[in-house]
């Protein structure tokens, strides 16, 4: 069986039969037809969870069992339209546009990745779709879920292979 845990766009995410307070992007959630690059919005839909990163330096690794990879500093992810590997993780030094995955702040300890966009990704309809964990003040990500690091962890605990996160209104 495949479970589907929802993210809300009233700041509630829910994992089997308990919520949790979790962000969404700054733009609020759009239809993911509607969706663009740098928009700072979640899209709506349901999206696979591809695997997860972690920060081996940080933290064990995960209970789970979603395939693991632990990050390094050379991790990125191509956030470049016109690059042949937009939406898909990167090796920096990476000369088109990307974000950095290994960060000084740890909202990129735990990195799930969503399949938003990837099979095959569409130029400019978005990239980096992660949930990840949220800043203390919960403050509005850049089109991801953020929750708490127990939280995340309590979610990787009831997490399995084929399982999604829907993004609602």
């Amino acid at each position: 069986m495949i479970n589907k845990f929802s993210a809300a766009a009233a700041g509630q995410f829910h994992i089997n039969e308990h919520s949790v307070r979790c962000a969404i992007g700054k733009g609020g959630v759009r239809p993911a037809g509607d969706k663009r690059e740098g928009d700072g919005a979640s899209p709506l839909g349901i999206w696979p969870i591809r695997y997860v990163f972690y920060r081996p330096d940080r933290l064990a690794p995960p209970e789970t069992t979603l395939e693991l990879v632990p990050l390094s500093p050379d991790d990125g992810w191509c956030d470049d339209p016109s690059s042949e590997f937009y939406n898909r993780h990167v090796k920096l030094p990476f000369a088109p546009g990307h974000e950095k995955l290994w960060r000084d702040d740890h909202v990129y300890d735990v990195i799930l990745v969503l399949g938003h966009n990837d099979d095959p990704p569409v130029p400019g309809m978005g990239s980096a779709i992660f949930m990840h964990l949220a800043r203390e003040d919960y403050s509005g990500t850049e089109g991801c879920v953020a929750v708490a690091l127990p939280d995340m962890l309590d979610f990787l605990r009831a997490a399995r292979l084929g399982d999604a996160v829907e993004i609602c209104a």
